[in-house]
């Protein structure tokens, strides 16, 4: 494949608004997304002034209402409508004639093709990840914060309703601003390329849900500044310790929720649809990447898990805002059925944030091996099965809720079941790597590291997961050593070895090997030095939770800050090497890791429309060692050049 792919329809013509400052301001972009935020909250604070005159209801200017309406629904959607959004949708629902698509809003030809929407997946991959790292650093920053805070017992720096929103932020920031959608970013990139298609099935539903996920950060950031600080109550924001009594920052998490989880459901839908309906000829279920499996389950989940966490938090918000009684118990409300709701979603988000971690181990183990992936229908299945059973487990979040007690065995069986599957992978995938020729690259570092943090977070989870030891160590420190080692020795190992493994593909440029080992080992020794002693803390009792502690833990809370820091610190090394590697790498090779998956086949970074010709599926993706094996035919000029690459 070469680089004038995709030429014929590249016209990548701007769209004309007019000259001068007329056409700058109306045309779509940012300049007019800034004045038509402004304009639309202004038309939100009028419509709720308006409502609550026309009703009776006074104060007219009540704060909370305000906020919500105007800042956090009107003034976003301005904003979304002012960068231009909405533009073809609207033109062509006021009826005026189709437009020809130009391709004008697709590709990217210098850095300002990043700062505006773009329909093109690759850029919008590089736009979630830019993003997402952004939103990486502001909660690392928080959670700085929050172990400076520990370091030493009484409080230091931040009272206790500061500390309480340190760590709440710090945790939605991770959770629904880097982790899920840094997964959305990669899959965004790479899925439609390993499918052979030249784009997701909806390009322009596809730049909105990017879109959406800005304003949902700066949200939850933005309730720092609120009056009575940021939401304050876990990033679970339950709904007794969430309600009436909590500053308006609680709102701010609230939306910031709504907003972030549209997005994840635009994006699910965009997958499935285009996993479903735009695969290469050739290309049969059995045929998929795992990458591909893991992003087709995970969308199943997001798809059907989501929404629940969305009811719960317009149920909250309702409470908080229009004084309902949905969760409040003095109006008659269930409390404890806000846990239900939000965990119905939030245990299954645990897999939305590992299932395709799964798949990038899988494609970094196999091409690093040099080995085709052992038990390949298993693993799929595997990743099936755990979508079934991620449904059934979510009470065991709740063994010390009060909810009924014969709920707790039934729970804890599924929620040992269920490492089954996940069982099934960690020994796919070592079995793949048995005997076979190991490059030690700084992916499959990352993929290693995965693989034996991830072992320790699942083997705490599964002691969690028996009721007795649950009860005992619930509200400890057991509990973030635990989902740290799934989540961070998890996703964000596999977020890392993803960013390096594809990172030629995304920029056409090498990163300095050596800087990312470096970063690898800093990763890994801060992380366990961080993490690991917070076992102990947990089976010696200290509350999560808290801004405070007994002296008896002082020496074991300083010693993880002071790790907590060299931590934070290998992040620069990582930044330092992707930005100078961006701009300065080594030019890449199409296939600078010799894989066999189709967006190996084109040029680094792809050309615009992906590929030339639709190419022919005549085998696995990961069949390395097999005389002649072949994934896919390309075109014939295509297939002479990569019958000339060593293997």
């Amino acid at each position: 494949m070469t680089t004038t792919a995709g030429t014929a329809h590249d016209v990548h013509q701007a769209p004309t608004g007019g000259g001068g400052w007329r056409g700058l301001l109306l045309r779509g972009g940012l300049l007019r997304g800034a004045w038509m935020f402004v304009a639309f909250g202004g038309l939100g604070f009028g419509l709720v002034v308006l409502a609550r005159w026309g009703g009776g209801w006074h104060p007219i200017l009540a704060t909370e209402p305000l906020v919500l309406v105007a800042a956090l629904v009107t003034a976003p959607i301005g904003f979304l409508a002012g960068i231009g959004a909405f533009d073809y949708w609207a033109y062509y629902a006021m009826g005026y004639p189709t437009r020809a698509e130009d391709h004008s809003g697709h590709g990217a030809k210098s850095w300002r093709d990043y700062l505006r929407v773009n329909t093109d997946h690759k850029v919008i991959g590089v736009q979630y990840l830019v993003t997402t790292v952004f939103f990486f650093l502001a909660g690392g920053l928080l959670a700085l914060l929050v172990r400076a805070e520990l370091a030493k017992p009484g409080i230091q720096y931040f009272d206790p309703q500061t500390y309480n929103g340190l760590f709440s932020v710090h945790a939605a920031l991770m959770i629904f601003l880097f982790v899920i959608p840094a997964f959305a970013g990669l899959a965004n990139f790479v899925v439609p390329l390993m499918l052979g298609a030249a784009d997701m099935a909806f390009p322009r539903l596809n730049a909105l849900s990017f879109w959406l996920l800005p304003i949902a950060g700066i949200m939850m950031l933005s309730s720092f500044f609120m009056p009575g600080g940021a939401f304050a109550c876990g990033w679970t924001g339950y709904a007794t310790l969430c309600s009436s009594h909590q500053p308006i920052g609680a709102i701010f998490f609230n939306q910031g929720v709504q907003w972030a989880g549209a997005s994840s459901i635009m994006t699910a839908l965009n997958f499935l649809v285009t996993i479903i309906t735009m695969r290469a000829p050739g290309m049969t279920f059995w045929r998929m990447p795992l990458l591909v499996w893991a992003n087709f389950t995970t969308s199943l989940l997001v798809v059907i898990a989501t929404p629940f966490i969305a009811g719960s938090q317009f149920f909250s918000m309702f409470d908080h805002v229009m004084h309902t009684s949905f969760f409040n118990p003095v109006g008659g409300g269930y409390p404890l059925g806000y846990q239900h709701i939000f965990w119905f979603y939030s245990h299954p988000a645990v897999y939305i944030m590992m299932l395709p971690g799964f798949g990038i181990m899988s494609e970094v183990i196999s091409v690093f091996s040099r080995k085709p992936i052992f038990g390949y229908r298993l693993m799929a299945l595997s990743l099936m099965a755990i979508v079934v059973l991620g449904f059934s487990v979510w009470a065991h979040h709740m063994f010390v809720s009060g909810m009924s007690s014969w709920l707790r065995v039934p729970m804890m069986i599924t929620t040992l079941l269920i490492a089954i599957p996940t069982g099934i992978k960690i020994f796919s995938w070592l079995a793949t790597m048995w005997e076979g020729k190991l490059h030690f690259r700084t992916p499959m570092l990352f993929a290693l590291g995965f693989l034996s943090m991830f072992v320790i977070g699942g083997l705490s989870g599964v002691m969690l997961g028996a009721v007795p030891i649950d009860i005992h160590v619930s509200q400890t420190y057991f509990i973030v050593a635990h989902i740290h080692y799934v989540l961070f020795g998890g996703s964000v190992f596999t977020i890392f070895a993803g960013i390096y493994y594809w990172f030629p593909k995304m920029t056409g440029r090498m990163y300095d090997e050596r800087l990312g080992k470096l970063h690898f080992w800093l990763t890994f020794v801060g992380f366990n030095l961080t993490f690991f002693p917070m076992h102990i803390l947990g089976t010696e009792g200290m509350p999560r939770r808290v801004a405070d502690y007994l002296p008896k833990f002082a020496d074991l809370n300083m010693f993880i800050s002071l790790a907590s820091f060299g931590l934070g610190a290998s992040v620069i090394v990582f930044l330092y090497n992707m930005i100078t590697s961006w701009r300065f790498g080594e030019i890449a090779p199409a296939n600078p890791w010799r894989g066999m998956t189709l967006e190996w086949q084109v040029t680094s970074p792809p050309p615009i429309f992906n590929f030339d010709e639709i190419p022919q599926v005549v085998g696995s993706p990961y069949e390395y060692g097999v005389p002649g094996a072949q994934h896919a035919v390309l075109a014939p000029s295509k297939a002479r050049e990569m019958e000339e690459v060593p293997v």
